[in-house]
């Protein structure tokens, strides 16, 4: 029971944050287009990591992390204030480039062309 607990708990951070990091002022993190890619909270509820990336690059999410760093009493403010836990946790910010990956690999995916697809294309004219 208890591993289902920490993983609601998980989720809830998740949404919660994903909406205070729109309200966040700082010019470094409002003018990117910044997404929490996953959170992971400890057992006891003290730290909560937090992976975020953006569609600009790792350079980028790290300029972002350095605002969500300064912003982080307010964040954790807010976050206790939105959910009811007897103990917020910390939070952790950690810079990942998983957007930019997964778009280079949906790109790559794309400028391949199927082998099958141009010999069906020869036969069919035949």
């Amino acid at each position: 029971m208890p591993g289902h607990k920490l993983g609601r708990i998980t989720e809830d951070v998740k949404r919660e944050l994903s909406a205070i990091l729109r309200e966040v002022k700082d010019p470094r993190v409002k003018d990117c287009f910044l997404s929490i890619v996953r959170v992971e909270v400890t057992n006891d509820l003290s730290y909560c990591t937090v992976y975020v990336s953006t569609m600009e690059g790792l350079e980028r999410t790290k300029t972002a992390v350095t605002g969500l760093k300064s912003a982080a009493g307010y964040i954790r403010h807010e976050l206790g204030h939105r959910l009811s836990l007897r103990h917020v946790p910390e939070l952790l910010f950690k810079a990942t480039d998983s957007i930019e990956y997964g778009a280079n690999i949906s790109r790559m995916l794309h400028d391949l062309v199927p082998q099958g697809s141009s010999e069906a294309e020869k036969e069919g004219e035949e």
